[in-house]
């Protein structure tokens, strides 16, 4: 049930019923008729701009058509009144008995009310934290892995097919680095001192992993070469890495489909495949950039290479391929990684990356448009930082971790419910400010114990009417008349209830988690706002003492809440309480 596309089949079917009675010219492109909110609650339930997106294809005055369609609307029941506006908005209210209809129908769906069919199955691929195999995950990457997790379940509830992938970066520099810190380390459970020199991992982390290799391995590296024992060093402590990141993900609720390695790409064929593809559409050249911006010409010497034009899809400048010693750029396996999932049959891709890979996202959505013929979209959220709080203060480093606070101290600290929750109160690109503090306070200010307190809230008005003699089981509350709910903060619920299956579309088609968030507080708000309107008219509580048929209406509304907001928890990944502690 999705009360805003029900109106809005009404409104269509009202402007097809004034082409046949020449109100309107016929073959009209409706496509742009919305029904929403309106802006001002005051004016009314539901808005259209019907009359203001005809108006010139039509010919004719938007209060001419508002008017005449206004006249077709209050011909049909659900509609209490249609009032045209400014110059030529249609403000819409409609009858209680439609707003009570809603309860109901969240009653007997279950937290099924709100799934979409938007996504017609159609394959997504989102990836996201994909952080170096070198370390424990830290905050940043905790909100990265937070977005992306709600971000697929979001989808998912909408009705796409998702695949969660994970990109190890296991063939760059960086592993060879991670190595030659594990190899100190290892030489440091041997009792000898570690030389940890500027570049290395400084963490804590690793000395677990020198316990590790010197199990495996006893002495036989300790005074051998590195050209022996760094390839397997590399090997042994990237393995390692990735077990802590699993177990860090685990942590946090997220679980992956798909774990796909660099490494795996170099020797296989499939960097040069992608890069043929791409020579062959006349995208592959060896040419000369021109300066960086910013640099002085000292700073830059002009070389010829392999370079990929990006600019023909979209691109601010043409990318290099390939180093002048004929390596690999680390951008060609990254073109080969996507290349990879458009031959998997992807319909759409979702990178989600730090904000520090802003000048990235160009280049990666050329590639992908040049690879898949511009039919398989990429859509890159960028995650800004976290700043973190404690006591009024920033909140220093982990000194196991060496330089960050990590996924895990922070889910020790607060919990995986409340680092889930608070990950998603903010807009991905936007800075989060994170206060241990604040987010344990049981206030109102603080948003996922207000959430969380308004489902408790309805486990206990459950339990009171059970213990009156009430049905609370969905089906027989379902059964109650809701009729008699007809105060407006009742009312005021029901519409925030209405509204959720379309925030799923909008949060869905936007790749915007954060928004369930918000839409939670929002309707978390509305059903304390009533119970405190029953602390001072007795008549306004959910359980009315000696008049079953009016408390089990009234349960059916607390229950219906609670049913959505389980859905909307179970989105972000958060439990619902049936109790606060």
């Amino acid at each position: 049930m999705n009360l805003f596309s029900d109106i809005r089949a009404l409104v269509l079917d009202c402007l097809q019923a004034m082409e046949v009675d020449g109100s309107l010219p016929a073959g009209l492109d409706l496509a742009n008729v919305a029904v929403e909110p309106p802006r001002d609650a005051a004016h009314g339930d539901m808005a259209t701009n019907a009359a203001m997106v005809l108006a010139k294809p039509a010919g004719r005055k938007p209060r001419e058509i508002a008017d005449a369609l206004a006249a077709k609307l209050a011909a049909d029941a659900r509609i209490l009144s249609a009032e045209v506006a400014g110059p030529g908005f249609l403000n819409l209210r409609l009858a209680p008995s439609v707003w009570q209809a809603v309860p109901r129908a969240a009653l007997r769906l279950g937290t099924a009310f709100g799934r979409s069919d938007l996504g017609q199955g159609q394959r997504v691929n989102v990836e996201f934290v994909s952080a170096n195999p070198t370390g424990p995950m830290h905050v940043g990457h905790t909100r990265g892995a937070v977005v992306g997790d709600a971000l697929s379940k979001l989808l998912a509830f909408a009705g796409y097919d998702v695949t969660r992938e994970y990109y190890i970066n296991d063939g760059g520099a960086q592993v060879d680095v991670l190595a030659r810190s594990a190899y100190e380390r290892y030489r440091e459970v041997h009792g000898l001192s570690p030389e940890i020199a500027e570049g290395l991992y400084p963490g804590e982390y690793l000395i677990e992993v020198g316990e590790a290799l010197k199990a495996e391995f006893g002495q036989r590296f300790l005074n051998a070469p590195e050209a022996e024992w760094l390839e397997i060093v590399r090997d042994f402590a990237t393995d390692r890495m990735m077990a802590m990141i699993r177990a860090d993900l685990a942590a946090l609720g997220v679980e992956m489909d798909v774990y796909a390695s660099e490494k795996a790409l170099y020797g296989t064929g499939e960097i040069e495949a992608a890069i043929a593809r791409l020579d062959a559409q006349g995208l592959i050249y060896q040419g000369v950039l021109e300066p960086p911006k910013g640099k002085t010409p000292e700073d830059w010497e002009p070389r010829e290479q392999t370079l990929f034009r990006s600019t023909v899809h979209g691109d601010d400048v043409d990318r290099p391929i390939r180093k002048s010693d004929g390596s690999w750029t680390y951008f060609a396996p990254d073109i080969a990684y996507h290349y990879n999932k458009i031959s998997r049959g992807f319909d759409m891709l979702i990178d989600i990356f730090g904000a520090d890979h802003g000048g990235y996202v160009k280049r990666m959505k050329a590639a992908v448009s040049a690879l898949s013929a511009g039919q398989v979209p990429l859509d890159i959220k960028l995650i800004q930082l976290v700043k973190l709080y404690k006591n009024g203060e920033p909140f220093k480093m982990s000194k196991r971790a060496g330089t960050f606070v990590t996924l895990r101290d922070v889910v020790e600290m607060v919990g995986t419910d409340v680092t889930r929750f608070v990950m998603l109160t903010r807009k991905n690109d936007a800075t989060l400010d994170f206060d241990f503090d604040k987010v344990l306070e049981q206030s109102k200010d603080n948003p996922v114990f207000y959430v969380q307190y308004a489902h408790a809230r309805v486990c206990s008005v459950l339990r009171k009417a059970a213990d009156m003699g009430v049905a609370t089981d969905d089906a027989a509350l379902a059964q109650a008349d809701l009729a008699v709910l007809d105060d407006p903060a009742e009312l005021a619920l029901m519409r925030k209830l209405a509204e959720w299956p379309r925030l799923v579309e909008i949060a869905a088609r936007s790749h915007e988690p954060h928004r369930v968030a918000g839409y939670l507080s929002e309707l978390a708000a509305e059903f304390h706002a009533l119970w405190n309107r029953g602390n001072d008219n007795p008549a306004l509580r959910f359980v009315q003492e000696g008049d079953h048929a009016t408390t089990a209406a009234k349960i059916a509304l607390a229950r219906a809440s609670a049913v959505v907001i389980s859905a909307g928890l179970a989105i972000l990944g958060v439990e619902p309480m049936d109790e606060m502690r």
